[in-house]
Order: C-alpha cells, then sequence, then structure tokens
C-alpha cells in the first residue's frame, strides 16, 4: 500500500528501531549481558538532558532489545550517569564491568551520548551485550548543526531526540524576525526550551533585511531592533548565522553596486548597476557591519557565537577575499563551505564545484585559503561540510548513498581539523537531516580514537542487511560511491534533474512549465528549479559540454541501477526483523538510478534540440525529431517506473524548502506534459 505524504514522519518519530535483538547472537567470554534485573540511575533528577537520557535508554532496551530495566530503583547491577569535567571537554567515557555500566560526560550532553553510543554497540552486536571496557571518547567538532529535515523549521521533541542520537549539539532556525520564519510564527523560545532537554543549541540564520549602512546613531537604533531585539526576547540562542546573499548591507565599496539585490532591478529586470550586489563580494566594508551587529547583540548575550559565513563570494580572486577575513574581528567564527568553486577534471572533462557536492571530497582552495587566514588570525572555524548525508548531488532524497566518497570527506575534515583548528560544522542547509547509515558513519568518524572506516562499514552492512550479504552490500556501496564521484557538479543540474529528479519535463519550444507547490512552500514553483535547463546563447560551447556530461552521467546512473540489483538481490538474506529499513535502502538506490536516469535525457534531449535548430535539411530535422521523440518516451518510462518507488517511501521527493515536488501526482504530471509535447508541439513543429 502506497505511503501517504508525510507518512515517513512516523518513522522520525520513532528513535528507536523495534526489535533489534537477533536470535543467532552469541554471547562472547568478555560480554555482560544487560536484563532487567538493572536499573538506570542518574545523578540529579532536575536535570533534564540526563533525565531525558535515561529515559530514552530505558525505551531503548524496551523497544529494541525486549529487556525492560528500571528506572531510578534499588539494584545491584546499574547503568549510571555521571558528570565528569576532567575528561576534558566535549568528551565521554563508558566503563563496563559485571555489575555497572558507568556513562560518564564532561557534561550533560556528553554523558547523554555515552547512552547513545552503547546503543550503537548493542545495535552491532544484535543483543543487549556489552563488551567489558574503559573507554573514552572525544567529540571533534561543536557545534555540529542543521536544519531540520522533519519540514522546514519544525523541530517536534522525537525529532530533536534524534538529532541528539546523531551527534548533532545544536539546531539552526530560519529567522525573518522574532519568531518569525518563512513559515510564519514560530515560538523561538518554546524551541530553545525544548532543545536544551536533548543537550541541542539553537542557532538563528537570519533572514532580516539590512537596509542601512552600519554608521552612526541611527543604524545602531535600526540594528538594535533587529538582532538585539532578537537576543533581548530569545536569550536562550546560542548563536546566530550571517550568509552574505541573506544579509546583504548597502556596502560603499566601490567593486559593488552599493545596492540591495532587489533594489538594483530595472523595469526590464536587468541590473541597474553592472556590478555584483554587496552580498555576493567581500566587501571592504563588512567588518564594520560585523561590529554593528557584534555590539547589539552582545550588549544582550557577551557569548553569543557571531557566525560569518563566506558561501557567496569564494570565486573572488584570493586578496580580496583573504584582505576581508585580515580585517575581521578575532572573538567571532568565521564559516567557509567545504568543497565549492573548486575546478575539477572526470575522464577529461572539465567541471566546477557550482554548490553542495560530493563528486568533490574538498577541501577546495577556497575553503584551504581562508582556513590558513583564519589559523593565522586566531578565528574560530567552522564549515559548511553536508556530512548530515545530502547535498545539491540529489534535492529530494533523504541522503545519497555513497559511503567511500564521504568517507573521503571525513578524513579531508580530519585533516582540515588537525592542521587548521577546524572545530565547528555546519552538516546541512535547509534539506536537513534524514538519519541514516551515513549518518552513523559520520558519527563515528567524528570521534576520536579514530575508527577504522571500512570496518565501521561493515558493522553497518550486517546491522542493515546481514553478515551473509555484506560483501554485496558493500560493493553496491562502492559502485554508488563510483557513481557520485562522476555525478559531475553542473549548476544546471542542481537547479534541474538533479534538484527534482524523476519529476522534471523535457520541455520544447513554449517553457511553459510550472511545479505545483503549495502556498506555504519557502520555494515554491520553480523558485529553485528551472525548467527550461539550458540557454545556447549563453552557453557557446552548449553541445560540447552536454556530451561530455553525457559519457559521466551514462556510467553514474548504470553504477546505481547495477547496485540497487545487488541490494535487491540482498534482500533474500536479510531477516524478517530488518526487511523494511533494508528495503528502503534498496530503493532509494533505485531511486537514484531512475533519477540520474532523467538527467541523462534531458541532457540527449537538449542536445538533440539544439542540433534541430541548426539543422537546414528537412530531412536531418525529421531525423533529429524521431530521436527526440524515442528520447521522451524513454523518460516517460523511467518516470513511470519511479513512480512505486516514491509510493513506497513518502520521503523521497520531498525537500522542507520546497516540500513535496516529485511524489506520484508530480511525476504523473510531468508524464502528461512530456506526452502533450512529444504528440502535440513536435507534431506541429514538423508540420511547419
Amino acid at each position: 500500500m502506497a505511503e501517504l505524504n508525510y507518512q515517513f514522519r512516523q518513522r522520525l518519530s520513532q528513535v528507536h528501531l523495534p526489535d533489534r535483538r537477533m536470535d543467532f547472537a552469541v554471547k562472547g567470554e568478555d560480554d555482560v549481558e544487560i536484563d532487567s534485573s538493572w536499573s538506570v540511575v542518574i545523578p540529579d533528577i532536575k536535570d533534564r538532558v540526563l533525565y531525558n537520557a535515561a529515559r530514552d535508554l530505558e525505551d531503548y532496551f524496551a523497544v529494541s532489545m525486549g529487556v525492560y530495566v528500571g528506572f531510578g530503583r534499588a539494584s545491584d547491577k546499574l547503568i549510571r550517569y555521571e558528570i565528569d569535567p576532567s575528561l576534558g571537554e566535549n568528551s565521554y567515557a563508558v566503563t563496563v564491568t559485571d555489575n555497572q555500566i558507568l556513562l560518564r560526560g564532561s557534561d550533560s550532553r556528553y554523558a547523554a551520548k555515552a547512552g547513545y553510543f552503547i546503543e550503537d554497540l548493542m545495535n552491532f552486536a544484535e543483543a543487549p551485550y556489552l563488551k567489558k571496557q574503559d573507554t573514552v571518547r572525544h567529540c571533534l567538532y561543536r557545534p555540529r548543526m542543521t536544519h531540520s529535515g522533519y519540514g522546514l523549521d519544525e523541530f517536534p521533541d522525537s525529532y530533536l531526540n534524534q538529532m541528539a542520537h546523531g551527534g548533532f549539539t545544536a539546531v539552526v532556525v530560519f529567522a525573518r524576525g522574532v519568531d518569525i520564519t518563512p513559515h510564519g510564527y514560530q515560538d523561538f523560545n518554546d524551541l530553545i526550551y525544548r532543545a536544551a532537554g536533548y543537550g541541542l543549541d539553537v542557532y538563528a540564520y537570519s533572514y532580516m533585511r539590512s537596509k542601512l549602512y552600519p554608521e552612526g546613531e541611527e543604524a545602531k537604533r535600526f540594528y538594535d531592533s533587529l538582532y538585539g531585539e532578537l537576543f533581548r526576547r530569545c536569550p536562550g540562542l546560542k548563536g546566530i548565522v550571517f550568509v552574505g546573499e541573506s544579509v546583504e548591507f548597502p556596502s560603499r565599496d566601490p567593486h559593488t553596486s552599493g545596492m540591495l539585490r532587489l533594489d538594483n532591478i530595472g523595469p526590464d529586470g536587468h541590473r541597474l548597476i553592472k556590478k555584483p550586489n554587496p552580498g555576493w563580494w567581500p566587501c571592504e566594508d563588512f567588518p564594520l557591519w560585523i561590529d554593528m551587529v557584534k555590539s547589539v547583540i552582545r550588549k544582550e548575550k557577551p557569548d553569543a557565537d557571531i557566525v560569518f559565513w563566506t558561501y557567496n563570494w569564494g570565486y573572488v580572486e584570493e586578496k580580496y577575499r583573504i584582505a576581508l577575513i585580515d580585517s575581521l574581528p578575532t572573538d567571532i567564527s568565521l564559516q567557509v563551505t567545504f568543497e565549492m568553486f573548486e575546478k575539477l577534471d572526470r575522464n577529461g572533462f572539465p567541471g566546477k564545484c557550482v554548490d553542495y557536492t560530493i563528486c568533490f571530497e574538498g577541501p577546495g582552495s577556497y575553503f584551504t585559503s581562508e582556513a590558513k587566514a583564519a589559523k593565522r588570525r586566531g578565528i574560530r572555524l567552522y564549515s559548511m561540510t553536508n556530512t548530515g548525508g545530502l547535498c545539491w548531488d540529489m534535492g529530494v532524497a533523504p541522503y545519497i548513498p555513497a559511503p567511500y566518497q564521504w568517507i573521503k570527506r571525513y578524513q579531508a575534515m580530519k585533516k582540515a581539523h588537525d592542521d587548521w583548528g577546524l572545530c565547528g560544522v555546519m552538516d546541512s542547509h535547509h534539506y536537513g537531516w534524514y538519519p541514516s547509515f551515513i549518518s552513523d558513519l559520520a558519527r563515528w568518524m567524528f570521534e576520536s580514537p579514530d575508527s577504522d572506516p571500512e570496518k565501521v562499514l561493515r558493522m553497518l552492512a550486517v546491522r542493515d542487511f546481514s553478515a551473509e550479504a555484506a560483501d554485496d552490500v558493500l560493493e553496491a556501496y562502492r559502485l554508488f560511491s563510483e557513481a557520485a564521484y562522476e555525478q559531475i557538479s553542473v549548476n544546471r543540474d542542481q537547479y534541474g534533474p538533479i534538484r527534482v529528479g524523476p519529476s522534471f519535463p523535457l520541455v520544447f519550444m513554449k517553457n511553459d512549465f510550472v511545479f505545483r507547490s503549495e502556498s506555504y512552500s519557502m520555494h515554491g514553483k520553480n523558485a529553485i528549479t528551472i525548467p527550461s535547463y539550458i540557454d545556447p546563447a549563453k552557453e557557446p560551447q552548449a553541445k560540447e559540454k552536454l556530451r561530455g556530461e553525457l559519457v559521466l552521467y551514462t556510467s553514474a546512473a548504470a553504477k546505481y541501477s547495477k547496485g540497487a540489483k545487488i541490494l535487491d538481490k540482498a534482500l533474500g538474506t536479510v531477516d524478517p526483523k530488518k526487511l523494511d529499513n533494508a528495503r528502503r535502502i534498496a530503493n532509494l538506490a533505485h531511486f537514484f538510478a531512475a533519477s540520474v536516469t532523467t538527467a541523462v535525457n534531458v541532457k540527449r534531449w537538449h542536445l538533440k534540440k539544439i542540433e534541430l535548430f541548426e539543422a537546414e535539411d528537412a530531412a536531418e530535422k525529421k531525423a533529429l525529431i524521431a530521436e527526440m521523440r524515442a528520447i521522451g518516451e524513454d523518460e516517460i518510462e523511467n518516470a513511470e517506473n519511479a513512480i512505486p518507488l516514491v509510493e513506497f517511501d513518502s520521503r523521497l521527493g520531498f525537500e522542507p524548502s520546497m516540500d513535496y515536488m516529485t511524489d506520484a501526482s508530480h511525476i504523473m504530471e510531468k508524464i502528461e506534459y512530456t506526452r502533450k509535447v512529444l504528440d502535440t508541439e513536435l507534431e506541429e513543429y514538423l508540420k511547419r
């Protein structure tokens, strides 16, 4: 039976998968078994983080292991939470003996992480067994922040608990004003209170319009009315994230237009001043703006984390970017995107990381240059890393199942941590986070001592499928990782078929396709999806580019398809208790194959369309139209085959800022539109 839209939220609301205990699990000589004679205790019943963590652990044993431990009762066998500052910041420890499991943390949230850690160990053991040990672990990155994958700026308690288990330390909420998000009213203080109960901080991501130059008393009053007011009324906010395009101001830097983007548009829709708008240039007076907003914020909250993100100007010559960093105050955090703007080569085909992608693990030269400058100046360094498991290589999927590419990113981040002091990350932007084996792998890789990623990945494959299928599962994961490497970052794809997958249309002359969207969608209709796909007039090498991309994307689609079939075979060895989750991984792989196939067909279609418009001979035109018709039929069949995939898993086709773009109804609309193009537009063109 097909899932209803948003039904995936029911799975997000269930933190612990039921009945993970396997009958074949064997207890080792050094294993301690937890049974109903054990009890969980905390040092202070008023500590909300530890209370929630202890109750969560009690729930884990009941739901996942069928064991009913007590809470707070006297017992000879105790699971005891303790706070131990001597561990050092961001650290936790697990000690297991015959009659006691001691879960210590440098503070409450890290003691809670010790509990999540033993859940991991028992999930791998597939039984309530823990080896005797005395383990200390240190988390490399704080904050680890993410937007919501439940729904834009939506954070129910169960999802906050999921995020705490996922290794995050903070959530991010869009702020257009106090308690105002793109979806409307949101009680920020309620979110701050509830998140704190799971050891999570809250950062605001500013969408507040900076219409005054940051100088003088009038400007100070203005910025105080924005940012001072935000922190006066929401003093529990941990910090705020500023990114150029979202906080642009009327800069006086001569390299810029000096105008906000929407003010620099004439009646004809073109720029009035043909220079970058201030949000898209490392303006020499951005430090003045930072000082202004910092002064009004820190007056209300002296320890507020002010995060300045250089996302928009990595394309600019290095000397201008570094000059800006050299002028910034050092008591803020500098956030630099990890892989963007890097030039690539895939099988002789040149490309560039136009936006968030895992086709290149990073770091890019843009990140490296700014990371070195931050270290030299003593500025705290964060990065946008996409390590929640998703980026713009696929917009409407929960995660990209390419673990070997992600491992490269994790290792590159660790080197940046060691070399330049990378200490905090943003794991996702508005596409949010969804729990997966990719995020489980990241959690292990983001702690020290270092874990062997191959070993962890194999344990995850056994956990999710079976020991018998592990080799096949890892082979499928290698194919997906190779496909992700070949799926080179291309702007028109990230705003096209890779953004929405099989619902992306084939347009011909009319170019009148509009995505149906909800009234409350942040990015509704065609806001960040461009059905026209390519304008050859603006890309003089369009044919050459499309041909090069076709080779890569065709190979990637084949690898996703081959890997998906391997997972289908592996399902035959999966215990019924694991089958639903394993099927969802295989189903996701088929969705990736369908989505990249759509990209292939879109490239084939537009390549033939360019050739058609260039052709002068009537017979040649007729032959090209026949080829386009065949491509259209191929894509209609591909889209039809994708419908059962999105019906099986309602998370497919959804992205928080766009809402549903690729559910069954949207795919059917694309099929209907494409059929009209084939049967009407092509025929009319042929007659002319």
